[in-house]
């Protein structure tokens, strides 16, 4: 059942009408310690080594009120470097502490300790953190709830009985870092056996007669809940579903949006929705389920992923264990439609100052290169570019902290390149790649407009991208399929409420255009949030330079920020 629009916008009105910081008292200190550590856990009749914080998988969720600073010690116990990144928290002059490995921090080394301080203003709803070294983000994750200064009975929706984080993971088999090296070998087979729900595998899952636990949500009925939904997966877009039940979104990526009501919710990797669910179905149980969404044939398949939770209405007159679960009707695995007008039917709650002028235009061209000679003796040549750039990371010196230097030079970053405002060719797959950290700068201000283009053409790879920004949160002034058109597209672009988000995605075949100002001084790593293609090239970092005055300067580095150095490793895996 959805929530009425009229009764959306009283609540609103009530919202609108409390002053930020009223009511809610003086913003807090909200402290965790996180204690990175290597556990075994055996799922599918397998005992495997995955790396978690405070042995929980997910993460324990932090939850801050608008306004609050939070603290958090990260103690590494673990083999391998590590860093945290916290996903969408835009960190106005505070890049030091966005937790980007080898962007803004070399990882912190095994039995190290980090303290990541950092405040969250202007900024509600549900966001993420996870970590940013290689793969580990896999099973280092968790959720990073905002509420409202003046408490959860000013959202600007009616006031949910119940939160509840629910949060898409991946369930690997093997352990991670061995899929990582396979990657940076370019062997891309491997995939995660199956999705999980808040680290469940769900009932699909079996091995040996054993069945794996479904995630129970239980309802009252006539009650409201507030999902806030992350998908922390690696790789995958999805689906999700619960029968017999519709949503309402009201958020996306820690910004309103107006009331939508829909029974699938599509969510990329990186993206966080929050969406009201009313239990007001018939008693009983009902399927909620995650499935993946994967590029069509004749492209490689990966199997189909799909895992299941229950919610169970209770008290529930003569419903038993044994009481048949209803489930939902998934979309097609290959199907990108449903994908593309979810995204599309999304816009701000509130009309958006959505700057007229551009000061930077740029076009990025998202495809896969070569880097071979093709002499016989390799095999394993494939990497993904963004305007024919693969982009590598730094091994001695993070990019902020050379920025932060004036070294920003092949002295320091010795594969330094600067990113091109276009691709070479207009045409996909007709120029050779190059490799490098690929840097773009732009002054403090700057007002920026990027059109990220997927291959367009039936017969080219081509797959929905997640591009991550760090830093900043991005006005998405429209989508489409095929060849962007410079002049037709723009003139439908939506310059009055578009969806904010800090991760737009560009959809199989299409295009997304975005726009934001640059005004948070610092190196921000401007990424597709699936692993296996940040980690195979495709990637830039934006450096903002400092404003006119001190306020608009980035501050030193804190006290206890630690230099790269020779004597420590600096990749994501520790030397074993």
């Amino acid at each position: 059942m959805a929530v009425g629009a009229a009764l959306f916008f009283f609540f609103l009105a009530v919202a609108l009408t409390a002053a930020p910081g009223g009511g809610g008292g003086d913003a807090a200190l909200v402290e965790h310690t996180f204690v990175v550590s290597e556990i075994m856990l055996n799922h599918l009749c397998n005992d495997t080594p995955v790396i978690v914080v405070n042995g929980q998988l997910p993460g324990p969720a932090i939850e801050a009120t608008e306004g609050d600073s939070v603290v958090v010690h990260v103690i590494n116990k673990s083999p391998h470097g590590v860093t945290i990144h916290w996903h969408g928290v835009k960190q106005q002059l505070n890049c030091w502490a966005d937790g980007a490995g080898m962007i803004t921090q070399c990882p912190i080394q095994p039995n190290k300790n980090f303290t990541y301080r950092f405040n969250v203003i202007g900024q509600e709803g549900t966001l993420w953190w996870h970590a940013h070294v290689g793969f580990l983000r896999a099973t280092v994750h968790g959720a990073l709830i905002i509420r409202p200064r003046s408490g959860p009975g000013s959202y600007p929706f009616p006031k949910p009985d119940k939160e509840i984080p629910i949060v898409i993971g991946e369930w690997w088999d093997m352990e991670i870092v061995q899929v990582e090296r396979r990657a940076a070998s370019r062997i891309f087979d491997d995939w995660p056996r199956s999705p999980t729900i808040n680290g469940k595998l769900g009932d699909l899952s079996n091995c040996s007669g054993f069945i794996e636990d479904n995630y129970v949500l239980n309802v009252e009925h006539g009650k409201t809940y507030l999902l806030r939904i992350v998908n922390a997966a690696l790789h995958e877009q999805y689906n999700f579903k619960i029968a017999g039940h519709e949503f309402t979104v009201v958020a996306i990526d820690a910004n309103y949006v107006k009331p939508y009501t829909t029974d699938t919710i599509v969510i990329a990797s990186g993206e966080t929705v929050d969406a009201l669910l009313v239990a007001g179905a018939p008693p009983g149980r009902y399927y909620m389920i995650a499935q993946a969404m994967q590029s069509p044939e004749p492209f490689l398949q990966i199997p189909v992923l799909m895992s299941r939770g229950v919610v169970s209405y209770y008290p529930s007159k003569g419903s038993t264990d044994d009481t048949p679960i209803m489930a939902p009707e998934m979309p097609d695995q290959h199907d990108a439609t449903t994908s593309f007008y979810f995204r599309g039917n999304l816009t701000s709650l509130l009309p958006q100052s959505v700057p007229a002028n551009v000061d930077e235009q740029l076009f990025i061209a998202i495809d896969v290169g070569d880097i071979c000679s093709h002499d016989g003796s390799h095999d394993n040549c494939m990497v993904t570019r963004l305007n024919n750039i693969s982009f590598h990371l730094p091994t001695t010196t993070s990019l902020l902290q050379a920025h932060y230097n004036n070294n920003m030079s092949t002295s320091a970053i010795s594969m330094l390149k600067e990113f091109p405002r276009c691709p070479p060719s207009s045409e996909f797959g007709y120029s050779p790649t190059s490799v490098g950290t690929a840097v773009r700068t732009v002054r403090y201000n700057t007002t920026v407009e990027i059109v990220f283009q997927n291959p367009y053409s039936s017969g080219m790879f081509s797959a929905s991208n997640p591009m991550h920004l760090h830093g900043h949160d991005l006005f998405i002034l429209g989508q489409g399929l095929g060849k962007f058109d410079p002049v037709k597209d723009v003139q439908a672009y939506n310059l009055v409420d578009p969806p904010v988000r800090n991760t737009a995605l560009a959809p199989i075949y299409g295009w997304t255009a975005i726009r934001f100002v640059a005004s948070n001084p610092g190196v921000w790593f401007l990424h597709c949030h699936m692993e296996k293609h940040v980690s195979s090239g495709m990637a830039l970092a934006l450096v903002v330079e400092d404003g006119p005055t001190p306020e608009t300067t980035l501050p030193p580095p804190p006290a206890d920020y630690r230099s790269c150095d020779g004597g420590q490793n600096n990749r994501a895996l520790a030397d074993e």
